[in-house]
């Protein structure tokens, strides 16, 4: 299975240690992981012009950062979504790159999609959740898990034992 895996965190901090855990046990596991690092990337928020649906027949009229992303959109099998929680959601980077893909639709051969969340505050993962919940129902994709790390959790050899076996398993 060919897993695509979009870190919204822009800089190096505990999402980065989950991503690494969860490519780790997914390479074991034979998948091929592809880590996009979408928090550091110039992404602009979709502009609902249309473009895409009309005289870009699929593309964006925006030239960004995106264009990197969309490639791997159309060809994973499983898109897992990475993020720290800033106030009380994913990032706005990871945000972006999750609303441009209304330039498609949806991705094309995906079937699954993952979410891991982490956090320095208790419990802050219910509106990032919601929607996760709610873009991969509209999506058609299957949820495979989702696992938030909070507080000392996050880098806890525990913690990330749990998303190594999570991706072994899929």
């Amino acid at each position: 299975m060919k897993i695509t895996v979009l870190n919204g965190s822009p800089r190096k901090q505990n999402t980065a240690a989950m991503v690494e855990a969860f490519a780790e046990g997914a390479k074991a596991a034979g998948h091929e992981v592809e880590v996009i690092q979408v928090g550091k990337m110039k992404i602009g928020g979709c502009l609902a012009c249309e473009y895409c649906h009309g005289k870009g027949e699929g593309k964006c009229i925006q030239k960004d950062d995106m264009e990197k992303v969309m490639p791997a959109y159309k060809d994973c099998d499983m898109i897992v979504f990475a993020s720290p929680i800033y106030y009380f959601d994913m990032t706005a980077q990871l945000s972006a790159a999750i609303q441009r893909v209304y330039a498609i639709g949806k991705p094309t051969k995906a079937t699954k999609a993952a979410l891991l969340l982490s956090s320095a505050s208790p419990n802050p993962f219910e509106g990032a959740i919601a929607t996760y919940k709610t873009m991969i129902g509209y999506m058609g994709l299957e949820d495979a898990g989702i696992i938030t790390a909070a507080g000392e959790e996050n880098g806890s050899e525990a913690k990330l034992k749990e998303i190594c076996d999570f991706a072994k398993a899929l």
